[in-house]
């Protein structure tokens, strides 16, 4: 078994990893993603801790659904592309996606967890792990700087430094040729909100970074091309699944345009 210590900030890629693992067991999986269970079923942690039930366990799967999707499609339209993604954590994403050789592929994260992916993990072609914070900007000279990329980072930007962040986001437009950059984003008022989010809560997170409107990051070189918000996650298939209480909360989102505005997946161009 894999013996693992994390900080505060970092335990909550856990609760995302053993969310994923969930839905991969589940009846019916939005990913079903065997990596992730897999991961879980090695690494000697007290998942427990995090109480999380199908609710959750569905909220996450749907989360980086969307992302998988805009790597996918952004794939497609870029068969020589390359793919970017900061603060990647545990996430199997490069094994779910399974890009061809074509493709080049970066994960990066603190080199505490880069070191526990790769004893995780099969290392793939085309495929580099940097272990980094994202925000220490030298990593980004370690990219080839001539291809079109999609930078991601799903799960990160809230936990970010407000001034150190559209730093990091303005190095990279400059840097890379073109491409596209697709995160989530909580907005100021859920920053206040952040201690009614249970995993948050529970992993003693803080989240610190926020932003109103995707046109706060046009300064940096960023055009908005799709917003994907709570209500968008409210269909028949998801409100059919979840409990009274899940039901009832999305119920109360329609009605309350804040609760609704708290947190949305945004996608770029550059």
């Amino acid at each position: 078994m894999e013996r693992v210590q994390f900080t505060e900030e970092q335990s909550t890629m856990l609760a995302t990893l053993y969310g994923r693992a969930l839905d991969a067991r589940s009846a019916e999986p939005i990913l079903g993603d065997p990596t992730a269970q897999e991961a879980v079923a090695r690494i000697d942690y007290d998942f427990a801790k995090f109480r999380m039930g199908p609710d959750h366990a569905l909220s996450i799967a749907l989360r980086a659904k969307v992302f998988d999707d805009w790597t996918r499609d952004f794939i497609e339209l870029h068969p020589n592309g390359m793919v970017v993604h900061l603060g990647c954590g545990l996430d199997s994403r490069v094994y779910r996606i399974d890009p061809p050789e074509s493709v080049l592929w970066f994960d990066v994260d603190y080199p505490a967890t880069i070191d526990l992916r790769k004893r995780l993990y099969p290392a793939r072609a085309s495929y580099e792990l940097v272990g980094s914070s994202v925000l220490d900007l030298n990593w980004v000279d370690h990219l080839p700087a001539d291809r079109p990329t999609l930078v991601m980072g799903e799960g990160l930007t809230m936990y970010l430094d407000p001034v150190g962040a559209p730093a990091l986001l303005s190095a990279l437009v400059r840097y890379l040729p073109e491409g596209e950059m697709a995160f989530d984003f909580y907005s100021r008022s859920g920053l206040k909100a952040q201690k009614l989010n249970s995993i948050v809560r529970r992993a003693g997170a803080t989240l610190t970074w926020g932003i109103d409107d995707p046109s706060e990051l046009e300064p940096l070189g960023l055009k908005l091309a799709e917003r994907i918000g709570v209500l968008d996650f409210i269909t028949p298939e998801v409100t059919a699944r979840v409990s009274p209480a899940t039901r009832a909360q999305m119920w109360l989102a329609k009605r309350v345009p804040y609760l609704a505005n708290m947190g949305s997946l945004l996608r770029f161009t550059f």
